[in-house]
């Protein structure tokens, strides 16, 4: 690793996305500092107390994969566990489980102090260190980047750490500002103080910064709840498991409960319009489209009568309740007021009250696909910091840029994962090449190549990459390479054997068809020492054998133009018969190839021909 240096890696934020960063630089062998405001906020739960969800399940079983720590955090805290899109194929079924919050930022944060090469520092830093670039000389960076290239951080209190690589994972904290009806204050979370020095920091650094708006609801006391009101939403009897490690879940169950919105709270909502700071102007940045607050769902869809409520406990002993779906910024008594007109909550407490945040972001095209940013060499960016929301795509780039800050220190090709490979490669790939005015959220549909990035094949995508990058240890390597063994086994089986004169590989493929169950296969199967995990994986393989396929051409396709480099330098005002908007969406991105050029807006099929003419024709 680095020489010279205090640590080769600092970690700013304790986040989801710094703890994975932290965590894969580690496992790397880098030494790595965790630098954050609290040890007791580690990995805390900031928002909804679960983990999962359509598409962010993939994602998590994608870190799991890889060697990341989630999919072991959640399994080990997680109070109830649910399949979602059981009646959808495979490819969109997604895991998702609620957190005992408290548990989990516990495992987590114990995780990561029983870590090798991993230190843990309590601090705000202030400002990114640069100027010494001699970490990066033998790579292709000009002299003005090498001078700006990353040397540590200063904290608030005057404090200095160095290390060639910095991973800013500062989720809401930057100049962050809290709203409740007219009242404003600074802070990055309630009772947590904004991080402004830095932000400021960011910008003298040539850094592009903008601003988005988030939120979160009310909390209520478990006890004053009135549960025979409410419709009960227990989990799966059988809960699958988010990691790979795991056979089964061996944890207490605890049932959600649903309620909802009524007229009565719609109209109270209208009538006090100008108290909410979304409405009145005192918010002017954008929140998330497909996480609106109460108030932006009653104008946004003013016919419905209702809005539903999902009542969800943050601990197992159901102390506090997250009132997900009516996230808010009115101020305290219309908070109040609403929760008394909701069945089943007419007495209940609040015990902490919604309010909406804005903070700072860097737009994502300033980054490379690395998650490096373009201007300072050893500054990588993981997180809201990015544009995006949710525990787990914020994981997901964490991870990313804490092994591709490894792999800078050990001059080794950064890890860059497709969006043929990965929703994670999917995530940053969107980034990179699209204007983001919202906070970004994963979504099954934003991935074109879903039917190969299923929940369920993860491992088989990823682990291996996972291991040839060092995150990967031995238990899971060798229980990998296992299921391989049995996947392999019983697909032999299944093909060479026939019933009603036809290979049970072709059985198999009926539509519902349930290879654990076949009563008269199920003792041959048996007699394989199979895992159930295996017989559905292979049935889901068999069944998806002829779309896969197809899928496969398509990606082929996809990777002849992800093939093409485009050259840095290249001046896209120099190319004859490009389209002016091409010429200037395409200097602001900077894409990496051809493939992200193509998927920019504003870009079209007839741009990229110009472009493969232009670049065969002057050999670049």
């Amino acid at each position: 690793m680095a020489d010279g240096y205090q640590y080769d890696m600092i970690v700013v934020g304790g986040g989801h996305a710094g703890v994975e960063a932290a965590w894969a630089g580690s496992k790397m062998g880098a030494r790595v500092l965790l630098l954050t405001m609290s040890r007791e906020t580690i990995a805390k739960m900031s928002c909804n107390p679960a983990i999962g969800g359509l598409a962010k399940g993939q994602i998590v079983r994608e870190i799991d994969a890889l060697g990341g720590l989630m999919g072991e955090a959640i399994d080990a805290t997680g109070i109830q566990f649910r399949m979602l899109n059981l009646s959808k194929g495979p490819a969109v079924q997604s895991p998702r489980a609620q957190a005992d919050k408290y548990l989990y930022k516990a495992y987590v944060r114990g995780r990561l102090e029983e870590a090798d090469n991993l230190v843990i520092e309590e601090g705000i830093a202030a400002e990114v260190l640069v100027g010494d670039g001699s970490a990066w000389t033998h790579l292709q960076h000009g002299q003005a980047e090498l001078d700006r290239a990353t040397r540590g951080v200063v904290c608030t209190d005057g404090r200095e750490f160095y290390a060639p690589c910095v991973v800013l994972t500062t989720g809401t904290f930057l100049k962050g500002v809290m709203h409740r009806g007219d009242a404003q204050w600074e802070g990055g979370r309630l009772d947590e103080p904004a991080s402004n020095e830095l932000s400021d920091n960011l910008r003298t650094l040539g850094l592009t910064v903008e601003r988005l708006k988030t939120g979160t609801p009310a909390r209520l006391d478990g006890a004053t709840l009135d549960y025979d009101k409410l419709e009960c939403q227990p989990g799966d009897e059988q809960p699958r498991p988010f990691s790979f490690l795991n056979d089964r879940i061996d944890r207490p169950h605890r049932p959600c409960w649903i309620t909802w919105t009524n007229e009565k709270i719609h109209k109270l909502l209208r009538d006090n319009m100008a108290v909410a700071p979304l409405y009145s102007g005192q918010i002017e940045s954008t929140g998330p489209r497909y996480c609106p607050s109460i108030e932006t769902k009653i104008v946004r869809f003013a016919d419905k009568k209702r809005h539903q409520v999902f009542l969800e406990p943050e601990d197992e002993d159901m102390t506090t309740i997250y009132c997900n779906g009516i996230s808010t910024s009115y101020p305290k008594d219309i908070q109040d007021e609403m929760i008394r007109l909701m069945a089943g909550t007419e007495n209940a407490r609040i015990v902490e009250y919604a309010y909406a945040i804005e903070y700072d972001y860097c737009p994502a095209q300033q980054l490379r696909p690395n998650l490096e940013t373009k201007g300072v060499p050893g500054l990588f960016l993981a997180g809201q910091i990015n544009g995006t929301s949710g525990y787990e795509e914020a994981a997901g780039q964490g991870l990313l840029a804490g092994v591709n800050a490894a792999r800078k220190l050990n001059h080794a090709e950064p890890l860059i994962l497709g969006r043929d490979q990965a929703y994670i490669g999917v995530l940053v790939d969107d980034l990179l090449t699209r204007e983001i005015d919202e906070p970004y959220r994963m979504f099954t549909s934003r991935a074109e190549y879903r039917l190969a990035l299923r929940s369920d094949n993860a491992d088989r995508r990823l682990t291996q990459i996972g291991r040839s990058v060092g995150i990967v240890g031995d238990i899971r390597w060798s229980r990998f390479e296992k299921k391989l063994d049995e996947m392999k086994r019983l697909e032999v089986f299944l093909k060479s054997t026939r019933k009603d004169g036809k290979p049970l590989w072709q059985t198999i493929k009926q539509p519902q068809h349930p290879l654990s169950q076949d009563i008269s296969i199920d003792a041959d199967v048996m007699g394989l020492g199979v895992s159930k995990e295996v017989m559905d994986a292979v049935r889901i393989e068999a069944k998806y054998e002829g779309y896969t396929a197809r899928q496969e051409k398509q990606i082929g396709a996809f990777r002849k133009l992800e093939n093409v480099k485009l050259p840095e330098s290249l001046d896209y005002h120099a190319i004859p018969h490009l389209r002016f908007e091409a010429r200037e969406k395409l200097t602001t991105f900077r894409p990496f190839t051809l493939g992200q050029a193509s998927r920019i807006g504003g870009v079209t099929p007839a741009d990229i021909t110009v472009i493969q003419i232009y670049l065969k024709k002057n050999r670049q």
